[in-house]
């Protein structure tokens, strides 16, 4: 993609402004998939969401792309927040702010007086940035970024770190009957909405941000089934999915 935006970008004002960006959001996504401490995943997970909000808003002279960036920002900066006060009560459920170290403790964070509003905490910050129902209606509008904003950002890579938080948090959250019952029903009504909004769909990118959130929902049903198999299903699709 970055090669291609060489070539599709050039000649565009401020282009290195958009590289630096993208670059920038790179940075922010790697460390958000190697962190094992709670905090430093929240400040790159927040960083990825002021990224996409410079990079939809690059052509800053477009109403529709300042409105939509904002718009963007504060869907999935809420939930970050959201996010934030779900990852302080795991801690005061934990005692750690270390994933690794809570895998080995799930039964006692599950049994915790504060698992409810963990659980809910949690789910709102992996919604919102993965565009589930019902807060999907940012992604679309998402793109009127450049195209390889979108090819990279919001088809592909931005859009899975929620899917990607809940896939660390199911052997710490998972398990449960309101996992199963809210993944599987969110999940599915996102699939559901998203199907039927392609097919109507004319406009290329639209098609695009419409096959990617009945992706996101199939990817968020599989993990609230929660199985060995549907697990295995989920990653091998996220893969297969990193290459449209």
């Amino acid at each position: 993609i970055l090669l291609y935006a060489t070539s599709y970008m050039h000649g565009t004002p401020l282009v290195n402004r958009l590289y630096g960006y993208l670059y920038g959001f790179m940075f922010a996504m790697t460390g958000l998939v190697l962190a094992d401490h709670l905090l430093l995943l929240f400040i790159f997970w927040e960083l990825t969401s002021i990224t996409s909000y410079l990079l939809i808003g690059f052509n800053c002279k477009s109403e529709s792309a300042r409105k939509n960036a904002l718009q963007a920002l504060l869907v999935t900066g809420l939930g970050g927040m959201a996010l934030l006060a779900g990852f302080i009560l795991l801690n005061l459920a934990s005692g750690t702010w270390l994933l690794s170290e809570m895998v080995k403790d799930a039964g006692s964070i599950q049994s915790h007086a504060m698992y409810p509003a963990i659980f809910i905490l949690v789910l709102l910050g992996a919604f919102t940035k993965s565009a589930q129902f019902p807060f999907h209606f940012w992604l679309p509008n998402a793109m009127v970024a450049p195209t390889p904003i979108s090819a990279y950002l919001h088809s592909a890579t931005m859009v899975k770190a929620g899917v990607y938080l809940l896939a660390v948090m199911l052997p710490v959250l998972g398990g449960t009957l309101a996992w199963h019952i809210t993944l599987c029903s969110i999940g599915g009504i996102t699939l559901l909405i998203a199907g039927l909004s392609g097919l109507q769909q004319s406009d290329l990118k639209r098609i695009l941000a419409a096959t990617t959130l009945a992706v996101l929902g199939l990817l968020v049903l599989l993990l609230g089934i929660g199985t060995e198999e549907a697990v295995l299903a989920a990653m091998l699709f996220l893969l297969g999915h990193a290459l449209y």
